[in-house]
């Protein structure tokens, strides 16, 4: 019976991102939308359990499968160091500082609104970071998906995905139409490390300084390769243990996280 639900697991997951590469990339004005998006919302509706496609049991296996295939994920990343350690190591000090304004803007304006709004652990998951896919797959693999913080981390990742190319496009165009940063400041600002709201929020600074466009795209390609590739270290060795240990000191609520191995264990209990 297992073998028949992963099965159509995989049949599924298959057919969604045949209908998501289908549709392909959609733009709107400033807004980009990416196959993604519509693979996440194919799958929520395929979830509801009013259509009885999947039930309880199957969406938990389905959770467990996803920290083992982000390893997938981390290796692509961790493999594009390499070719690109001259870019990064000439992008200069304030590229590198950006990941500071990552860290403090999620942990001192998220964390406290998440406690104030009465979450749990998963503001763990939540305020750690921008949570992006690699992001995601920090969080699985040390306390599963289908964990606290695991629900936290995939709240903040589909609202980024729904949301972010919307909010960074009318943030960044609103802000360059201030004129109190540089556009090189901006098209930094730009690059968090996701291509959507990178190429959202680019359109927006481009439109406000169209004789920069070269140079603002440039500036926001190193920056969103410097937070894919530096930001997974800072994220796993700094944000991370630095949110754990704040949220536990003004909550008092302590917890072991599960690791990718309990979950393997779960999917293939012969191993």
């Amino acid at each position: 019976m297992q073998k028949i639900a992963n099965f159509k697991l995989h049949i599924l997951a298959l057919i969604v991102v045949v209908i998501a590469e289908a549709i392909g990339t959609q733009k709107f004005g400033l807004v980009v939308m990416l196959p993604l998006l519509f693979a996440l919302v194919i799958g929520g509706i395929i979830s509801l359990p009013r259509l009885r496609i999947l039930n309880k049991s199957q969406m938990d296996r389905a959770a467990k499968f996803m920290p083992i295939a982000m390893l997938l994920l981390i290796a692509k990343i961790g493999l594009d160091i390499g070719p690109n350690l001259e870019i990064l190591l000439n992008s200069g000090l304030a590229l590198i500082m950006q990941e500071f304004g990552h860290f403090f803007g999620t942990l001192i304006f998220g964390l406290p609104v998440a406690l104030l709004l009465k979450m749990r652990r998963e503001a763990i998951g939540a305020c750690y970071s921008i949570d992006r896919e690699a992001n995601v797959a920090i969080i699985g693999e040390k306390y599963g998906l289908d964990s606290a913080e695991g629900r936290g981390v995939m709240g903040m990742y589909i609202c980024g995905t729904v949301f972010g190319a919307l909010w960074i496009s009318l943030l960044a165009g609103v802000i360059a139409q201030l004129d109190i940063f540089h556009p090189h400041a901006l098209a930094m600002g730009a690059g968090i490390g996701s291509a959507s709201m990178m190429a959202a929020g680019v359109g927006s600074i481009v439109a406000s300084y169209p004789h920069e466009a070269q140079l603002i795209q440039a500036y926001a390609a190193a920056a969103n390769l410097m937070t894919s590739i530096l930001g997974i270290y800072f994220a796993l060795f700094v944000s991370l243990p630095v949110t754990v240990k704040i949220y536990e000191f003004f909550t008092g609520d302590k917890r072991a996280p599960e690791s990718i191995e309990d979950n393997i264990a779960q999917l293939h209990p012969n191993l």
